[in-house]
């Protein structure tokens, strides 16, 4: 029952006031961020979903689901603000109980609406106001040092929209990486970006100290990456196997991850079979449903999210998969595999 209802709980969300919520970005939900069994989730909050919190328990109806829920509180770190005056939560904000979370470079090259990726929104958060368009090396390091301080994270999580760069992106968090490291030595830091044009890009990256690498392709089929992704789709696949290649050489196997979204129109079969050739190349597949987050091109089409019953039969495939593997979430250093609120492979047992 409780893999059933944590796949129903990922779509369909919760009734439940939530202090830290992620409600604009680059990521996959419009999600409050909540413990269930302990474990990070990050839940849509629905005020129509049949499920609600009682007694700090899931309850659907008169039902105990037999999961327990706690909210995250809100971290002390987000009453501060920077030396030059910019609120610490714009700057980076806390996912799950214990991860800091930033958007580096809040725009995209890819945000024109025939170039967008249709369940993105990195720039909505931008332009309501709730950070700044780019967070310099000295603003990350100044609010990483007080969110260990004050609230115990421990790890963090740098992604950032595509630049027009050769490297997309990728060498601004070099500098970032380095920066916080200075300040905080030792936190285990994650960085996202697309393919770099120049591979050494990656190997830069881990000598700055990064401890995992997410280089996310979202589909790993061409026709589905074409409609859903138009910018980012055109990107070869032949250039995401040479960076998770590289990655992998230089990061180690089970340290890279890749975003693969449930619910695009792709074969399932097809999906689990993609997410066993990453696997054996190294690669953790982090499956994920999609969820038409409001201020998306999906959500303004009318697209839904997947079935509960889906998402529960590819995550469990894949976390298969990945146990016989030995390539579980837990075992990365940082970033979404290794936090897992996302989705549900992780309760599944990957």
């Amino acid at each position: 029952m409780s893999i059933d209802v944590r796949s129903d709980l990922a779509v369909r969300g919760v009734r439940v006031p939530t202090p830290v919520r992620r409600p604009a970005g680059a990521g996959p939900s419009d999600d409050g961020h909540v413990l269930i069994d302990g474990q990070n989730a990050a839940l849509p909050i629905n005020p129509l979903s049949p499920y609600e919190v009682r007694d700090d328990k899931v309850w659907l109806g008169d039902a105990d689901t037999g999961l327990s829920l706690q909210v995250v509180r809100r971290p002390r770190f987000y009453d501060g603000e920077t030396a030059d005056g910019v609120p610490y939560e714009k700057i980076a904000r806390l996912h799950g109980r214990d991860i800091l979370a930033t958007t580096v470079v809040q725009t995209c090259i890819r945000y024109a609406e025939d170039q967008r990726c249709r369940f993105c929104t990195i720039e909505e958060s931008l332009t309501a106001g709730a950070t700044v368009a780019a967070k310099t090396p000295a603003q990350l390091a100044e609010v990483a040092e007080a969110a260990v301080r004050l609230d115990g994270i421990t790890q963090m999580v740098m992604t950032t929209g595509t630049t027009t760069g050769p490297d997309r992106g990728a060498r601004n968090l070099v500098r970032c990486v380095s920066a916080v490291l200075a300040a905080v030595p030792g936190l285990p830091i994650q960085v996202q970006i697309e393919p770099p044009g120049d591979l050494r890009v990656i190997d830069d990256l881990r000598a700055a100290g990064t401890a995992s690498i997410g280089i996310h392709v979202e589909s790993l089929d061409d026709e589905v990456r074409r409609r859903w992704m138009p910018g980012k789709g055109a990107v070869p696949m032949a250039e995401y196997e040479a960076a998770w290649d590289r990655a992998v050489a230089v990061f180690g196997r089970n340290q890279v991850s890749t975003y693969l979204l449930i619910g695009l129109g792709e074969d399932p079969d097809d999906l689990v079979a993609g997410a066993a050739r990453l696997i054996d190349r190294g690669v953790y597949p982090f499956v994920v449903p999609f969820r038409p987050m409001p201020g998306t091109l999906a959500r303004r089409d009318g697209v839904t999210a997947p079935a509960p019953s889906l998402v529960r039969d590819v995550s469990e495939r894949v976390a298969r998969l990945l146990r016989e593997a030995g390539m579980l979430g837990a075992d990365q250093k940082a970033g979404c595999a290794a936090c897992g609120a996302c989705g549900v492979l992780q309760a599944a047992g990957g």
